[in-house]
């Protein structure tokens, strides 16, 4: 059974880190994208942090680009996120979400597994 579980969500002030942590089980076969997805109330799930694992290829969106990173510890099953200079305008629900096959990686409505999710909150 696949399963994804998040953790390291918190509430923090502006400007501060925070990382956060995927473990990734079940899978028998490999997969073709992981990624972080958030979600504030009212808005739709958007993708921050989606990576490849054919060929390590990343992609955020400019609303945080220079700002947060994504890695991987294939050793720990692990994808991390990493979330620096953070913004009221950050806070919401984050998701680590993977995609099987080929295909756009950072497009919420092409996932096919989601953990139940991280909150953060940024806030003074």
């Amino acid at each position: 059974q696949v399963q994804l579980v998040e953790s390291g969500g918190g509430l923090v002030h502006p400007g501060a880190s925070l990382r956060l942590s995927c473990t990734v089980s079940g899978f028998r076969e490999g997969y073709y994208s992981i990624g972080w997805f958030r979600q504030a109330p009212g808005n739709a799930r958007e993708g921050v942090a989606c990576v490849a694992t054919t060929d390590g290829s990343t992609y955020y969106p400019e609303s945080v680009k220079g700002r947060f990173t994504i890695s991987r510890d294939n050793a720990k099953n692990t994808v991390y996120l990493q979330m620096d200079s953070l913004r009221p305008e950050d806070t919401a629900v984050y998701y680590c979400g993977v995609r099987r096959t080929y295909g756009a990686m950072c497009r919420p409505s092409n996932m096919d597994h989601w953990g139940k999710g991280t909150l953060v909150t940024v806030s003074s």
